[in-house]
């Protein structure tokens, strides 16, 4: 379920979502693309997984990082305050498209931290796992966007 839900949140979704504004309407495809993006990676991805944390501290420090010390919920939760934060930031930009490239920026950074944090770590499960490399993939999506906007 896990690994399902990323792949829509992170490809299906923002490819699905882009295809039909550009059969609708004229765009540019990178501008639209990273659009969508933004704000099913950053805005509901985040957002959502902020809520599980805040509610559902178990899930990640167990399941993801393998910690059974009830101890590591508190911190959990403060990450999902974080990520809360940029999910918000993240749904915004859709309906204030000005904030596409700060949350793009944020987000980028977030993941790609992330997924250096999860990199780091030599004992990975198959969730770590998954949440590593789909941090890398968003992250650089992310990242090469702001980098091409700013140019």
């Amino acid at each position: 379920m896990y690994l399902l839900t990323v792949v829509m949140l992170l490809i299906v979704l923002p490819l699905a979502c882009t295809a039909i504004e550009l059969l609708l309407l004229t765009g540019d495809v990178v501008l639209v693309g990273a659009k969508w993006l933004v704000f099913w990676a950053v805005g509901v991805r985040l957002f959502v997984a902020g809520i599980r944390q805040v509610f559902q501290p178990d899930f990640t420090a167990q399941t993801i990082f393998g910690l059974k010390d009830e101890g590591a919920f508190g911190v959990v939760r403060e990450v999902g305050f974080g990520n809360l934060s940029m999910g918000t930031l993240g749904l915004l930009s859709l309906a204030i498209p000005g904030w596409v490239v700060p949350a793009a920026l944020v987000g980028g950074l977030y993941y790609l931290l992330a997924g250096l944090g999860h990199a780091r770590r030599t004992s990975r499960n198959s969730h770590e796992q998954t949440a590593m490399i789909t941090d890398f993939l968003a992250g650089g999506l992310l990242l090469a966007f702001v980098v091409a906007q700013a140019l």
